[in-house]
This record gives C-alpha cells, structure tokens and sequence, in this order.
C-alpha cells in the first residue's frame, strides 16, 4: 500500500504511552530502511498520555508491504504500549526481473510521427552497483544511455553531432547515491528536442542540448536492463541490470504489459520473469564507535576463514579483533586512511603488518577475504584488488571469538586507537558457514551491541551537497565537511563571500590604497566574486577593463555588411550588470577620430553608426545620459568645429577631427559593440577608442532608515532561508534594548535583537526547539555609532559576529529538521506584535545577499525616516594625521588641508626628494590667513606684523647621509628662528632662539648617527617656554627654554639650503649652506604644510622653490621614485621665483597622435622601471651588507650615502623622461 499518514495511541486505560519513535519500512520484511524527512532520519512525537491520538501525515509518501514502529522514548512511570493506525491507499505494481543476463528491446513501427518529447518513468531495485537500465539508439546517432554505476545512475546522452561516446568516460551527468541498497526507487526522464530533466526519488538534475541539435529522432529502438541492437553497440562491454523494475511506462504505454503479452513490439533476451523474487540479505549497522558484535569460532578445523562485505565513509576504524589462543597475540583488522590493515602481533614477536585496497571508504560494498592455515596468511580485498600474503614464523590456531567493529569493555587488550567501526556488514562468513544476523538478533548466536540488524543506515550526506558556490563535500559516518579553496566564499557550507560588496565599502573598512580588489557585489548570491580596479583617491570609483582599450581603426566594408568591434570584459555580464545596477553613477568615454566618416547622421532613415548595450540592444545617440540627446559632447558644450552639427564628425570635412563621447545612462552601460559604417568614402580615416566602464557609489551600502519610536517598523515580503540564511547591517542606537530583524513561521521564526547595552542575541527555531547565538561586546554598543553584524544559519551550524569581537558559533544538531520555514512578513525595527521595537537607525541591511530599499519603504512608513545622520562619530577615526572628518548624506570624507599628508584617509605622506643646494621656503606674510588652521598653532585670523606664537607643533621626516645639513629652518622678522640641525657626527640638534639678544636654547639627540640613509621622524611640541622633542618614538626629551616663551613676527619656513639667517649661530649657518640632500616628508609647522603647498596644484602662492625638488610616493627605503599616488608618472619642479613651479603632465593624459610616439614612451617607462628593479636589488644587498657589518659604521655610511644618491640620480632620470 501507500502510506500517507500515521497515528499513534497509548495503552488502553494504562500509563503506558510512547513519547517518540521511528519508522521504518521494508518491502520484504528484511532489510529494513528508516523513513527521513528533510534529509534526516525523521523522529515523530509520541503521545502525552494513554488516550489521546496524535496524527501525523507524512510529507513523503512512499509504498511498503511492511511497517516497523521502533519506540525511543515513553512514560518513565510506565511502560512501551501503543495502539496504531495506518493511512493510506491502494497501491498496484506491474514487475519485471531481470537476473544480469536478459534484456529486452522495444521497437516502434518506424510510421508513427516524432513526439514532441519522450518520458520514461519506473521504479528500480538492486543489490549490484552496476548494470544498463535502458538504452536508446536512432537512426541519426541520436541515443541516450542510463545505467548504474557504482550506486549511481549515469546518464550518457548522444544528440547526433558525434559518436556514442564510451560510458566509460562518464561524459554525462550523474544522480542519485547508494542506489544498490535493495529498496525501491523512482526516476523519471524527460527528454525535449533541445533539454531534458531526470529525477531520481526526489533530486532532479537539468541538462541542454549542444545549439542546432535535438535529442529527439522519429525512429528509434530502445532496450531495457541492456543493450540489445545492431553493429558494435551489441557489443557494449558494460554489465547487463540485475534487479527489478516496476511500473516500467515509455511515452505512456506500459512496457511491461506487452512483455507479458508477448507483443511483437518486445524482443526478449534471456530469463525476464515477473517477480521480484532477488534474495535477500541481511545487513548490519554499526551505529557508533562503541558498536560492535561478537561472534565464535564455530568449526573444529584448526584453521581460520573469514569473509564479509563491508561499506563506510570513515578513513579509519577497527573492523575485526582476535584474541591468539593462550593470551600468545593478537589478530586485528582495520581501516586506516582508507586502506585494509591486517596486523597480527605474536606475544615476544615484532609484529607482522598486511596492507590492501585503497579508498575503501567510498560508501561501496567491499568483500574481504581472510585466510590463515599452517603458517601462511593471506587477505583479499574486492575481487579484481590483488591479494597480500605474508609466511608466520608460526602459527597458533583459531581464536575462541572474533569482535566485529569494536569490543566489550570487559574484554582487555581488545581494541585500536583508531575506534570501532561505523558502517554497515553483510554476508559474514566464519569458516564455510554464513551466520545468521536474525539468529544473533534473537540471542541465538553471539553478542551484540549498539547495532541494527536488518537494515544498513549509511547515508550520503553529500546527496544532496550542501556545499555552496562549487565547494568539495566530504562526509564521514556521522558529518560532512565543506572545502571551500579558491571558491572565494567561506563558512561550513562555503555561503558567506570572502570579499566586500563594492569599493565604497572597502573603503570605508579602511583601504584607502588604490589597486585590484575582488568584490562580490551579490554578496552569498549566486554571483562570483569580480576582480576590479578601486580607485580610491578622493571620490571611489570602480574601474572595468576590456580588451579593446586600445586604438582601434575602422575598415571598410565588405558587401552590405558592417563589421563590428566586440568588446569582451574582465567579469561576466551577471557581474556587470549588478555592479551598474548598485552604483550611484556610472559612464563611459568612446573618443573618435575621424576624416569623412559621419556619426550620427542617416542615410535613407538608416543610421550610420550605432552602439550596443550589454542586452545586444542598440543605440544612436552619443552623449550624456538622457538617450534622446543625440549630440556628442561638443554639441552639449555648444563648441563643434560646424554650429550647424552636434558632432564634429558629421562637419563631413577633409581635416582630421575628433569626438567625445561620454555615456551616462547607466541602464544602458557597458557598451559591448560599435559599429560604423560610413566607411567607404574617398580619402575616409576613422578610429575610436572606448575606455573603461568608471562607476562610483553604492546605493545599497548607504541605505539606511531611523526608527523614532518602539511601535514603528518596515515591513518587507518574507525571508526564503530555508537551508542556508545569511543576514548582515550596521545600527546605531542609544536605547539599551529592542529587536532588529524578526521574521515567523508558525513554529520556526528567525531574530536578532540588542537584548542589552552590550549583547547581540541571534535566536531561531527549525523544529528542534529554540536556538540562541549570543554576543557579549566588552564596550556597550549603543553608543551611538555604527556597529556591524553578521549572522548565518545553515544546516550545520549558527554564526554571529559584531564588529571585529570573535565569532560565536553554534552546531547544529546531527539529525533532526534542517529546513527554516518562514510565513509571516519581514519585520524590520520591531516585531509584529509592536513589543521591544527598536530605536535608532539601521544601514546596508543585506538577506542571502539581497540588499532591502529601507529608504524606500520608510518614505510611506509612520515613525520611520528615511536616511541616518551622523556617520563622524563612527569613521571619523579613518581620518588620520589631523584630517578633520566632514559630514557627507553617503559617508564622509576626510579633510586633509591642515595635514601634512594627503589621500582619501589623510594617510599618504607627502615626500620629495631634494637635491644638493636646493630648497623649499614658505613665506608666511604672503599667504593667505585662512590657509592657516585655528588649532593650537594659533597662525590663523593673525597678520604678519601680529603673528606672535605662544605655541606650535612642527613634525617632519627625513633620510639622508649629508652632514652637516639643515632640515628645517623658521625665521622671524626679529632674528628669532627655530632650526633643526644634523651636525658633523650625524647628531640632531633643535636650537630655538626666542630672544634675539640670548643664545640659542639647544636639545642635542647624539644617541646615534641620524645620517645613516635611515629614515627618521621627528615631532616638536612647544608650548610658551617648555618644549618636547621625540625622535623615532623612543627618543624623548623635554626642557625649559630661558631664551623667551613667544615666537614673534614669524617670517618664513626654509626647507634645505638658505643664506639668510640674521642671529643664527656659526654651526647653523654651516649647516644651511650645505642645505639638505635626501628626502622630506611630512612636514608641518602648526597648521603649515610646506611640501603640499609646494608640491600640490594650486598651492599657497607665498611658496619658492629653488634647485630641484623630486616628487615621490614615500621616503621609505625602497619606494618607488615618482609623483604621489594620486598622479600616474613622476614630475620635477623647478622653480627660481616665488610661486613658481613647472610640472610636467602625465604620459597618459598627454594628447599625442602618433602612436610611434606612444610606443617610445612605454618602452622608455619599461627601461625606467628596469633601472628601479636593479637599483632596488642593488639597495637592498647594500642594507644586508650593513647589517652583516654593522662594527664597520664607516663602510656602512659609505654604502648608505651610495644608495641614498643613486635613488636621486634615478628620480633626475624618471623626471627628464
């Protein structure tokens, strides 16, 4: 019958009632199989008391003869008593066996018309791994083949283009696991003229035809449980099916009647009978490592013979132990990493070691053969595995009892450090006779326990694979595991991505250098992480590259048809296209250059040129974002070369003339084609170049609501996370508690709540009872600043995670529900009920990788608001080396006017190298006030006659090997002056002199030679008479000056070389006319910035710069020479007036037109880059040699001031190129 529905009852007026059992099934009354639901063996709920029924209806139906109830847990105060009830109907069967020889062939009248699609469909079972199901052959080569192989149903599918491909290759898909179990299972194909699904029990797997080919064919034969036919396929070395079908139906008519019938459409081959009548086996279970069954030797023969089948996922177990008659040693069998181990330890003898077979833990039935007569020994492994021998120096005969899987606790020296055996036995023989596992269930024969005779419970938990995004599944027994390498998603189920969602959100994580970063823009989605270029400088932008971002030329056409240039990018179009789709703004330059060839002009209603977006869907304008503009950007500008056209290509002129297009409406981006077909005109030169897809913006990672009173909440449709459900957000709040997101089912639901100041509660329910995850935070986290959290839930376990605390974990139990049923809406700010809502502002709330419009819904919500304010409180802290944090409605952005560095952060310094003789001076007088900042340098709202400092803050830091030298020098129009010095010895020396009439107050740091091309820092805090010096963080020294407390009618700052210096000493003056050779970087004198001013466009006016001054990235050993990173090649200034500077432009942005041009350049930047490498080799073998030699400082200042001065020549030779 089929059985739909169980009900249970208590002993009639008794206090005998079962809590829980199981239920399994059998179609022989052997060789039972246990009912599962969601993938797990399925534990139904019992009853409460003797005289309530309790219902349950089964979600998977299935057919049996037999039904076992197996109590697990009933009334302590009682005993087992049920009373039970079966629902269900009817259930009739048509079978066919087939016995591994016979086969039959259907065949259709060759008149009847091609169907429109073919279905086959039965039920099948079997003992053996492998055997042909069916297979079909037509006249054009079209043919599909099922069969089993190794537990598994493979389908070979053949759609006329080529040969029947061998089965041997596998060349088709596969489904299904463990199939040879003996019970039943369903399958179901279907085949279309172009795809085809197949079902087995309730996993389908979907399949495509090749393009212009189909699977159907209108004549065509086909056979069952083998292969029967024509020509070499007769011949098909693969086995024939040895099992049973039922309900066997091809297209609707019923197979097995017309063999019955002895219709002339069915040829039989062989014994086909219509039983089932295959004998049955007796398996056994080895439910857990404590398992283990015990058998004795039952024959007088002074000899040993074991056999038996066994199959297991684990690597290691201990499969049969045997004590040697007379405690003498010991014989034991195991698995150990999925090989067969034979170990048998004679007692004062060294132990004796046979090894065979290998993978044996594949989940296959594997015969083991044991034999042992005289002094001889032998074990085989499967049939066609070779056999291993091994000759005993003697032999003690037969044990007593051999222990199956692991042993009594009573019985000593039994057991293996690799634990007892989980998997399942069958055909056990000791000698020549089978035991019986009916007989040891019944007490007649041996021991037992923690077994389960009559049915074997293995299980592929990789069937299906929870393994996400690609990942590997292994499985054990009782676990599977999830490798998730190179799959750039991690978790136990590979769900959760590796990478940020865009380049917005890695910055605001703190990268602020600018590169190639992978982004996974759908986050767990079904999209893979995309390799982009973030440009991090200033505004983010998203950079996508294609292959044609060179020049590409226009040629004629051949005949009628125009010739397109596809243009293929670095990440599929899925990837694209969600990248256009999250960001707030993107575009795409195309650049024409073109002689007679028109662009937006038609001819005859046809247009002559065109673009394609990424749908292949095409467009004829050229410019902006609106579609209907149809003007380049000359005509948006108004500047075309001819008024009377909106493209200077379409002027139709003999010169040579070019266009701009900038592309903006991102619905329509990227472009993936142009054509042009103007091209056949006299005297015709046309080429264009179209540049990277540029977006910039997240709109999801800025979408956030607020949330004004605990009643108030967005609602979204419900949450589909049924086997795996990842959420993650950012709040801010100031309230102590209130829920965050909840949705219910009508038992299962899903919340994460702040249940206190410092404590992140993520609860669930998947029918196992209620879960929590809980984060406790050492700070509270509503302090009012952005907190971020990540929690998933899959089958395996339970994640959270609040900022960067430590993620708590929780398992999920081995068996039982998996699935998350959900009902109710998404509550977002509250729940349903209005209790515990929540107060403040939740931002970028993502589900399985779906970002939520939370503005959107909270412009038609009461009490919400759309948008959060206040993002400083929480990033500020990106903003480094006194950049101030400025308040954006997407972020911040970090202000980096009073900093000596510069980038999106404030963190990259601003270095330049300074040649012998050259200098950097800031006239403080011609500068502007607001330049200055209102910290505690005090130089702003102040004149140059008031400009009086009663405190200020000067950094900076350098590398050289030149003494003496000046590094910094500040003067006043009072002889007053500050002057960092590094003297004869290398020694630093800062000498204020506040009083013109009073000798310099000198700090000397002589702890080292600061000379030694070395880089240093330094910092000065002087505030009136006292002041700090630190140098390189360690050196500290204070003092009190006597030479005055205010610094007065502050003039100019001198970086290196200068010759005015009223009131300075004798060692300073030497100092300042050697100047500096080496390289600055950040320097700062109160809110002064000297080197930005300098080296940036549009500086302060008040700057001079005199000599050679190289702009570099860094002054650390080893940086490459060259501008900041914010410009594409290095540049030289020099300059001989105030405010006067000459930087050369960008190789890249240069406007060049001759191509040979371009190819010298890179092939100049490529030789440049090869003197860098060398000369990086070269420094970095020097440094090893100082270090080597440290004793030597002489040789090692040598070695320093080489390399410090071949990097200044490489900086002259990359700023003249």
């Amino acid at each position: 019958m089929k059985v739909t529905a169980v009900a249970t009852q208590g002993g009639y007026g008794s206090c005998n009632w079962v809590t829980s059992y199981l239920l399994m099934f059998s179609d022989s009354g052997m060789n039972w199989k246990q009912y599962r639901q969601e993938e797990s063996i399925w534990r139904f709920p019992g009853n409460t008391n003797a005289d309530s029924v309790v219902r349950h209806s089964l979600q998977l139906s299935f057919e049996t003869r037999f039904l076992r109830f197996l109590p697990l847990a009933w009334n302590p105060q009682g005993r087992i008593g049920m009373r039970v009830e079966v629902y269900g109907c009817a259930y009739s069967s048509e079978v066919v066996r087939f016995d591994g020889i016979s086969s039959l062939l259907y065949t259709f009248n060759q008149k009847s018309t091609s169907p429109t699609k073919e279905v086959i469909s039965l039920k099948f079972k079997s003992r053996k791994s492998d055997g042909i199901l069916f297979h079909r052959q037509g006249q054009n080569g079209k043919s599909f083949t099922l069969e089993l192989a190794q537990g598994k149903l493979v389908l070979s599918l053949n759609s006329g283009e080529a040969n029947v491909p061998s089965l041997d290759a596998r060349a088709g898909l596969s489904l299904g696991s463990l199939l040879d179990d003996q019970h039943w299972h369903s399958l179901l194909l279907e085949l279309h003229s172009t795809h085809g699904s197949l079902t087995v029990d309730k996993h389908t797997r979907l399949f495509q035809a090749q393009p212009g080919s189909s699977y159907l064919d209108h004549d065509y034969k086909i056979s069952f449980g083998g292969i029967l036919g024509h020509g070499k396929l007769s011949t098909f070395p693969h086995k024939n099916f040895d099992g049973c079908f039922e309900n066997l139906f091809y297209n609707g008519v019923d197979i097995t009647y017309l063999t019955k019938e002895h219709k002339s459409q069915i040829l039989l081959v062989g014994n086909v009978s219509f039983s089932c009548s295959q004998p049955q086996t007796v398996p056994v279970t080895f439910l857990s490592s404590r398992s283990y069954l015990a058998l004795p030797h039952t024959t007088e023969e002074d000899t040993v013979s074991i056999t038996f089948q066994f199959r297991t996922w684990n690597r290691a177990g201990l499969l049969l132990t045997s004590q040697l008659p007379h405690r003498s040693g010991a014989l034991v069998l195991f698995l150990d990493d999925g090989k067969l181990k034979l170990s048998l330890s004679p007692h004062g003898l060294p132990a004796k070691t046979i090894i065979a077979g290998d993978g044996l833990n594949d989940g296959q039935w594997h015969s083991v053969s044991l034999a042992a007569k005289g002094n001889h020994m032998s074990m085989k492994v499967d049939s066609n595995a070779a056999s291993a021998t091994h000759t005993l120096p003697r032999w003690m005969g037969p044990s007593d009892s051999y222990y199956f899987g692991g042993c009594p606790e009573n019985i000593s020296g039994c057991g293996s450090s690799l634990g007892g055996f989980q998997g399942c036995l069958r055909l056990i023989s000791i000698g020549d006779k089978a035991v019986d596992p009916i007989s040891v269930q019944q007490g007649a024969l041996g021991s037992f326990s923690d077994l389960q005779i009559d049915s074997c419970g293995i299980i592929d938990r990789c069937l299906p694979s929870y393994c996400e995004h690609g990942g590997k599944c292994f499985q054990s027994w009782a676990t599977f595991s999830c490798d998730c390498t190179h799959t750039g998603y991690m978790g136990a189920t590979c769900h959760s991505s590796l990478y940020e969602r865009s380049c917005e959100a890695l910055k605001y994580l703190g990268e602020d250098s600018s590169g190639l970063y992978y982004i996974d823009t759908d986050g767990s989605g079904p999209l893979g992480p995309a390799l982009v270029y973030c440009n991090m400088t200033g505004t983010v932008w998203t950079s996508l590259q294609h292959n044609g971002s060179h020049l590409v030329r226009v040629k004629g056409l051949q005949g009628d048809r125009p010739q397109p240039v596809l243009f293929k990018y670095s990440t599929s179009m899925d990837q694209l296209q969600a990248i256009v789709s999250h960001a707030d703004h993107c575009h795409q330059k195309l650049a024409f250059h073109c002689k007679k060839p028109r662009l937006s002009e038609h001819h005859g209603g046809t247009p002559l040129s065109w673009w394609a977006r990424r749908t292949i869907e095409t467009h004829m304008y050229w410019g902006g974002s609106l579609p209907d503009a149809q003007k380049c950007t000359c005509g948006l500008e108004g500047n075309c070369v001819d008024s009377r056209y909106h493209c200077n290509c379409d002027a139709d002129q003999n010169e040579r003339t070019s266009d701009t297009v900038v592309l903006s409406h991102k619905e329509h981006l990227p472009v993936t084609q142009v054509v042009m077909t103007d091209t056949n005109r006299p005297h015709y030169e046309t080429a264009y170049s179209l540049g990277p897809l540029l977006c910039r913006g997240d709109n999801s990672f800025w979408n956030s609501a607020s949330f004004n009173t605990e009643i108030s909440y967005l609602h979204f449709p419900t949450f589909h996370g049924e086997l795996s459900a990842d959420l993650s957000f950012f709040f801010k709040t100031t309230a102590s508690s209130g829920v965050l997101v909840e949705n219910l089912g009508i038992t299962d639901f899903i919340r994460l709540e702040l249940r206190a100041p410092a404590e992140i509660v993520f609860s669930f329910d998947v029918g196992n009872g209620p879960c929590e995850v809980i984060v406790q935070s050492p700070t509270p986290l509503n302090d009012n600043r952005w907190h971020r959290v990540k929690a998933e839930r899959n089958v395996k376990e339970a994640t959270l995670q609040v900022d960067q605390l430590p993620q708590k974990t929780q398992l999920a139990p081995a068996d039982g529900p998996v699935r998350l049923q959900l009902s109710s809406q998404l509550f977002v700010g509250g729940t349903a009920d209005r209790q515990r809502g929540f107060l403040g502002c939740i931002r970028s709330l993502q589900l399985n990788g779906v970002a939520l419009d939370l503005e959107g819904r909270a412009t038609v919500t009461p009490g919400v608001e759309p948008g959060c304010a206040g993002h400083c409180s929480s990033y500020g802290h990106l903003c480094h080396n006194g950049g101030r944090c400025r308040e954006k409605h997407a972020g911040i952005e970090c202000d980096c006017a009073s900093s000596a560095y510069d980038g999106p952060f404030c963190s990259q310094e601003i270095s330049a190298y300074f040649e012998t003789g050259s200098s950097v001076i800031y006239n403080f007088q011609e500068c502007d006030n607001n330049t200055f900042s209102n910290s505690s340098s005090s130089l702003a709202d102040l004149s140059h006659e008031e400009l009086t400092l009663t405190r200020e803050i000067a950094t900076l830091s350098f590398r050289t090997t030149g003494v003496p030298s000046l590094l910094l020098y500040v003067s006043s129009f009072f002889e007053e002056h500050l002057a960092v010095v590094l003297t004869p010895h290398g020694s630093l020396q800062v000498k204020y002199k506040l009083d013109r009439h009073k000798e310099p107050d000198v700090l000397d740091f002589d702890f080292k030679n600061l000379a030694d091309g070395q880089l240093h820092h330094l910092k000065i805090d002087r505030a009136a008479s006292v002041v700090s010096v630190e140098v390189d963080q360690y050196a500290r020294k204070q003092a009190i000056l006597s030479s005055g407390a205010e610094f007065s009618a502050v003039r100019c700052l001198v970086l290196g070389a200068t010759s005015e210096l009223p009131g300075a000493d004798t060692d300073t003056q030497l100092a300042a006319t050697h100047g500096f050779t080496g390289c600055l970087s950040a320097v700062s004198f109160g809110g002064i910035t000297p080197l930005k001013a300098a080296l940036r466009p549009g500086g302060a006016a008040g700057v001079t710069i005199l000599g050679s001054v190289i702009a570099a990235t860094s002054c650390m050993e080893g940086a490459r020479p060259g501008a900041p990173a914010w410009e594409l090649t290095p540049s030289l200034i020099r300059g001989t007036g105030s405010g006067s500077s000459n930087e050369e432009k960008p190789l890249v942005n240069a406007d060049t037109k001759d191509s040979a041009a371009i190819r010298s350049t890179i092939a100049v930047v490529v030789f440049i880059l090869v003197c860098l490498a060398a000369i990086a080799v070269h420094i970095y073998r020097q440094r090893w040699l100082y270090h080597k030699n440290k004793d030597d400082t002489e040789k090692a200042g040598a070695e320093a001031e080489t390399s410090l001065k071949s990097e200044l020549t490489v900086h002259n030779i990359v700023s003249e190129n």
